[in-house]
Order: structure tokens, then C-alpha cells, then sequence
């Protein structure tokens, strides 16, 4: 194979053992890389029920043909396994330097399974492969840790590595990159530290296998330079993702105490054109010309990188309105290896509880120096924390008295940063996500505002989050590469197969793709339905409670909420674009489309397909 380097590392901490194998032609064509291979894998080689905290849960770094070229934004890698905060598929994405390293030492994935004796950290040099010891780095932040691995193997080395969060099994934990790059918001980080790994750190210096080397270059070039001339690349190099902000605030839709309310008072004081005059220094991805990490210096003088997701849901969701104070929640999360959204959500679940009376806790709504305390102890799961820590839904289960309702999650993953009480195309977007509620998959928001149809529940909403699953999460979560270009500046997609194709030799049109989402959808959908025994049913993809039941308060959309009934009917209509039943798991006829039949066969033995 060209542009697949055709193999994969098994690593088994328990034995101490690290072992190459190839793999199959037939599972690079019909799932990529990346999330495809991911859920394959876990499919294919995961004990139905495994505890996903025991050492028989596997985890997953996944990279795809087209990471580490010289391609636009191509330096990300994929995370995955079963997750501790869900039960269901957990993935997340993250543009780390270990991302080309990985392929040019001659690997498109790491399998690993198993938990060290003590803690360790896993060395990949070319084809060289060892477990080392990591007790000195125990307990250090990820800061801290990152830096001791650079000094002691070189800057060249990319790492990926876990902070007291993980280590202490905070099921909100991720995997941290480069001081401020995070991935894997369903409890990867958790993964990683029930297994005893501390960190990857990865170096290679082969060449990749492209199948047209000369082919490739130039188009990798000439998508630099389209990027480069886009109407809006000079105002994203501004503001990136913190645009976002004032957009949200003017359309209602930016969370604020805890989702109860879709405009912040202070929005002004945390938005991008405040944080303009605040920026030290901008951070990217390797192989990318458009970066967006804007780097401001927190409360104590310290170096915090932000974008919109991280401001708002440690600013607006819980009251905080100075940007600088959101700098050092933020630097707290990134340090100690916690999600941010997930992080953001809980305290703003706790403020809610407290002031409830549910939850004997002295905060109140923009408490910084109690939102601090906070992270700290959901990272040490100690305290209040210990119960946080959990995530809100199980949270919310042991508090009681109605708890749940107010726990702004799906699946058991929190919302990420947009209110929905007037968007039932986005609530879609977030109950139908693969992996729980996040926005990666179907950003659908701006184009259901702008369609001027945002109240209604017409079938064009299913259909659109149809179409950006097959594209940011079936498309470019497999290829492995950053969707951004493409929904940020308009970057066409017509420029994706011709990269495919030069790096593999292996010709997929745009509409193969969609097939190729609509296949790793299945197959995630049929992972879920497999580890909950088969007990499915459609109330699984409804968004959060509040959102139905608690109109807004303030502002132009005062009165407004969502609507089960119409959310129902159109949740049923993308059941049936899909190819799913009533309870939304794909019937037959669906997985033989899909090509799926041997999995159905499989999947059959824990529920009935119609």
C-alpha cells in the first residue's frame, strides 16, 4: 500500500511487550484511518461489557493517510476507546507534533492494552519500541511533564501525555499536547491513566509513502495559497474561534449560567476583539497556515491559550466575565489534563445545585476563586470534586431531587458551547453525535440561524446534519485532518479526493466518503447499542431537559424553548435519512448497504435488527 504505511503498534503494558503487525488492505479501504479504524478495532477486538477503567479496555491513537504531508492542517491524530464517562464510543482529536512523527516512524496507529506495574511512560523511535519507567513523572502537571520529557529526548520528539486528572481517574480527563492542545472529551485522559501510561513520546524520520510524491507537493502547495486568499483568512489570524463569542451573544445562543439563559451580560469582556489587544504570541497545529491559538497571559502572568469553546463554558456558563480569570481556569484545566467543556459544565452544574439547596457548597454564580478550587479538586477527585468528577449525569445520580434535570449532557458527555432552547437543528447535532454531545460532527448552528428558518423543524435540519457528519466526522475525521479550512474559510472539498488519491493511489470520489461516514456511523451507532446489552431506545438522542422545559429569561428570545414533540418527529426523520429504526439502530438492510453484514451478525446476538 501507498500513503498507508500498512501497520500498526500493539503494545501490552501488563507483559511489558510492544509488537508491530500489518494490517489488512481491506481495513484501510473501508474505513481509512483514524475514527474508522478506532471503532473498527474496538469492534472487532473489544469484550462486550469490558469495564473501560480494567486493563482489558483497549485505547487508541489513530492517525490516516494523509497526516504528516505536507497537506493543509493535516497534523492531527485521533484518540479512542471505550469510555469511562459514557459506556458508549469515546474519540476525540488533537493537532500534536506526535501526529507526523507517528507516520514517519512507520506506524498509522498504536494499540494498547493492558496496565503497567507502575507508572511508565511508552518510546517510539523509528522502529524502535520500550516501555520506561515514568515514577518521576507521577503526579507531575502536564506542563511540567511535557518539559521534563522534551529536556531529557529533544524538541523533535512529539508527546502525548495525561495530568493529575487522568492519573487520579477524573472520568473528564484528556489527553494534552504542546501546553494547550487537548483531545478526547469523553474520558480519554482516564483511559490513559487507569493503564499506569503516563505519556507517548514519538520520533520518526522515514520517509512517507505517497503514491505520487511530485503529484502531492503541488497540490499541497497550491492549497496553502487558496487558503491564504480567502475573504476571511486575515480575521480568523485575528480572532480564530473567539469570533464566536460576540456572534453567539447577538443570536441568543451563547450558554450562560449553566444553559439557563443564551446572553451574558459581560459578553463584551471575553470576546475576541477584548482578547485582540491582549494577545502575546499565536500557537497552530503541524502543517497549518491558518492557526488558531491565540495566547494571552492569565491573572498570574502565565501563558494561557484560548478559543471559544474554553471561554465561554469557564466565562459565560458560569458567570465569570474577565477574560484574564478565564485565562487561569483555563491554564488550570490544560495543566492539570482536564476538558475544559466538560470542566466548565460541572461547575456550572454545582452553581446550580447550590443554589438549589441540592448541593452543600458556598459558591454563587462568577465565584473565581471557588471556581479554582473546583477544577482542582475534580482533578484530585477529593471533596465535592470526587462527585464532579464524575461527569454531570452520574453527578446528578447521586445527588438526587431532581438533579438530572438541570445536568446539561447527552449520553453522559456535557453540551459543548451553544445554548439550544431555539435551535432544534443543533439539538440534533448534539443528540445524534456519535460520541455524545459535542459539536465536531454537525456544526449546524450558523447555517441554521442564517437560514432563517431557526425556529422550524423541517426535514432540511435533519438532512443538514446528515450531510456535516458524513463530512467532518466520517471525511475528516478518518483522513485524519482539521476541518477548519473547510468551515472556517470555505476551503472546497473538491480538494480532498485528488489529496487522496496522490498519497494512496487509490481513487474515492466526494460521495465515497459520504459513504465511508455513513458506514463508521453505523458501526459506532451498533458499538453503543452492543454495550448497553441492546437496551436502546430513541430517548438516548434527546438533548438536555432544560432545553424543552425552561424557556429563556432575558433577551430577543425571552419565552422561547424546544419542543418535544416536533424534536421527536424530526429526530424521527433522521432516523429514517439514516437507515435506522424507531429506536434508532440501523436495521438490516441498512448494515448490508453499509457493508456491515458480518457486524450485524454480530450485533444481533444482543437485540434484534429489523
Amino acid at each position: 500500500m501507498k500513503g498507508w504505511n500498512g501497520r500498526l503498534l500493539r503494545v501490552d503494558l501488563t507483559k511489558g511487550k510492544t509488537a508491530v503487525q500489518e494490517y489488512s488492505e481491506d481495513l484501510a479501504h473501508r474505513f481509512v484511518g483514524g475514527r474508522g479504524f478506532a471503532v473498527k478495532l474496538l469492534w472487532d477486538e473489544l469484550k462486550p461489557g469490558t469495564d473501560p477503567l480494567s486493563p482489558d479496555n483497549m485505547l487508541i491513537f489513530a492517525t490516516g493517510p494523509l497526516t504528516g504531508f505536507m497537506l493543509p492542517n493535516s497534523g492531527k491524530i485521533v484518540v479512542a476507546s471505550k469510555s469511562p464517562l459514557t459506556g458508549g464510543y469515546g474519540d476525540g482529536n488533537l493537532g500534536t507534533q506526535a501526529s507526523p512523527n507517528l507516520r514517519k516512524a512507520g506506524l498509522e496507529a498504536i494499540v494498547i492494552t493492558g496496565r503497567a506495574g507502575k507508572p511508565s511512560y511508552l518510546l517510539i523511535e523509528d522502529d524502535h519500541h520500550e516501555i520506561r519507567d515514568a515514577s518521576e513523572l507521577w503526579g507531575l502537571d502536564a506542563f511540567k511533564a511535557e518539559a521534563a520529557l522534551k529536556e531529557d529526548h529533544g524538541r523533535a520528539y512529539g508527546t502525548l501525555l495525561i495530568g493529575p486528572a487522568g492519573e487520579n481517574l477524573s472520568r473528564i480527563a484528556t489527553v494534552v499536547s504542546q501546553e494547550g492542545r487537548a483531545g478526547g472529551r469523553p474520558g480519554m485522559g482516564t483511559v490513559m491513566g487507569s493503564k499506569n501510561l503516563k505519556a507517548l513520546v514519538v520520533r520518526g524520520t522515514k520517509e512517507l509513502p505517497a503514491h505520487d510524491p511530485a503529484k502531492l507537493r503541488e497540490l499541497g502547495q497550491e492549497g496553502y495559497q487558496v487558503i491564504l486568499k480567502k475573504d476571511n483568512y486575515n480575521f480568523w489570524k485575528r480572532q480564530g474561534t473567539m469570533a464566536t463569542v460576540e456572534w453567539c451573544q447577538e443570536a441568543g445562543t451563547l450558554p450562560t449560567h449553566n444553559f439557563r439563559e443564551g446572553i451574558f451580560e459581560y459578553a463584551a469582556d471575553i470576546d475576541g476583539n477584548i482578547m485582540e489587544t491582549m494577545v502575546t504570541k499565536q500557537r497552530g497545529c503541524p502543517n497549518c497556515n491558518m492557526i488558531c491559538g491565540n495566547v494571552i497571559e492569565d491573572t498570574e502572568g502565565r501563558e494561557s491559550e484560548l478559543d471559544y469553546e474554553n471561554v465561554t463554558m469557564l466565562g459565560s456558563n458560569i458567570g465569570v466575565g474577565d477574560l484574564q480569570q478565564v485565562g487561569t481556569l483555563n491554564r488550570i484545566c490544560d495543566e492539570l489534563g482536564l476538558d475544559t467543556i466538560g470542566a466548565g459544565n460541572c461547575i456550572g452544574f454545582a452553581m446550580e445545585a447550590a443554589e438549589k439547596g441540592l448541593l452543600d457548597l458556598d459558591t454563587a454564580w462568577g465565584d473565581f476563586e471557588d471556581s479554582k478550587k473546583l477544577l482542582t479538586d475534580m482533578a484530585y477527585m477529593r471533596g465535592v470534586g470526587a462527585t464532579l468528577g464524575l461527569g454531570t449525569k452520574k453527578a446528578a445520580e447521586k445527588i438526587g431531587k431532581g438533579a438530572g434535570d438541570f445536568a446539561i449532557h447527552v449520553k453522559g458527555l456535557e453540551c459543548s458551547a451553544y445554548d439550544c432552547h431555539l435551535c432544534p437543528g443543533m439539538a440534533l447535532s448534539f443528540g445524534t453525535s456519535p460520541i455524545g454531545a459535542h459539536h465536531k460532527d454537525a456544526w449546524v448552528i450558523s447555517w441554521e440561524i442564517s437560514s432563517g428558518k431557526r425556529a422550524e423543524y423541517g426535514p432540511e435540519k435533519a438532512d443538514k446534519v446528515i450531510e456535516f457528519q458524513r463530512i467532518r466526522g466520517g471525511m475528516f475525521e478518518s483522513l485524519v485532518a482539521c476541518r477548519f479550512p473547510w468551515i472556517e474559510l470555505g476551503f472546497e472539498l473538491d480538494h480532498y479526493p485528488p489529496y487522496f488519491e496522490a498519497a494512496t493511489g487509490v481513487k474515492m470520489s466526494l460521495d465515497d466518503f459520504w459513504a465511508l461516514g455513513d458506514r463508521v456511523y453505523a458501526l459506532i451507532r451498533a458499538f453503543w447499542v452492543r454495550e448497553f446489552g441492546g437496551k436502546w431506545d430513541r430517548h438516548m438522542d434527546y438533548p438536555p431537559k432544560k432545553w424543552f422545559d425552561e424557556p429563556l429569561t432575558k433577551g430577543a428570545l425571552k419565552g422561547k424553548h424546544l419542543d418535544m414533540e416536533k424534536y421527536d418527529g424530526l429526530l424521527q426523520v433522521y432516523y429514517e435519512r439514516r437507515g435506522w429504526d424507531d429506536r434508532g439502530i440501523p436495521t438490516k438492510a441498512t448494515m448490508k448497504k453499509r457493508k456491515l453484514e458480518k457486524e450485524a451478525a454480530e450485533l444481533e446476538k444482543y437485540v434484534k435488527l429489523n
